[in-house]
């Protein structure tokens, strides 16, 4: 069986996209195990922490989940037309030390996913993400897409999926990258 690691890129307690992530694992195939991981307590990136006390218990902890994966889900907001900036720094976290980077990253099957009260979904940052997912040497899937737009109204106040359609593109969004991991990337 197969193992995706999902990140939600929001901090919010009622994140949309840690809902969409959660969602993403309760449609995900059977055989594939969807864990959810977080980037909460991980500290701007300063090279002189880590020159002086290494790399953060919360760091090690979750690159030893994504080491472990298959695959990885990034469920990424879309803030000033881009990504978060405290989601990009939990990625830069988790490139450290360099050479570390190819081990957690390294030929890794990728998929990007994300949800946004705008109309346009998540599109722009989803695009801002590809040049990351280069430089780590990730395989990135582009079988579906999956841009939410409205989140306010696909989602229910307890963060729970209620909209048909969206439930409908995640299914086959989690069938095609559980596919596209499966294979190896």
């Amino acid at each position: 069986m197969a193992t995706i690691v999902g990140i939600a890129g929001s901090l919010r307690k009622r994140s949309f996209n840690a809902a969409l992530l959660k969602s993403a694992a309760e449609q995900a195939p059977p055989s594939v195990t969807v864990k959810i991981a977080s980037i909460a307590g991980i500290p701007l990136y300063d090279g002189d922490v880590e020159a002086e006390r290494g790399v953060p218990d919360q760091v090690t902890a979750l690159k030893d989940v994504v080491v472990a994966a298959d695959g990885l889900l990034l469920v990424t907001p879309e803030y000033n037309n881009s990504m978060p900036g405290v989601f990009k720094n939990a990625i830069d976290w988790l490139s450290r030390p360099p050479k570390d980077a190819g081990q957690v990253f390294g030929d890794k099957p990728v998929a990007l996913m994300g949800a946004t009260p705008g109309v346009g979904g998540t599109r722009l940052s989803q695009a801002a993400w590809l040049p990351v997912l280069r430089a780590l040497g990730m395989r990135p899937w582009f079988g579906k897409q999956l841009y939410v737009a409205g989140a306010e109204k696909v989602f229910d106040a307890d963060g729970r999926l209620v909209d048909a359609k969206i439930r409908s593109l995640l299914e086959d969004f989690m069938a095609g990258f559980a596919a596209f991991v499966a294979k190896g990337g």
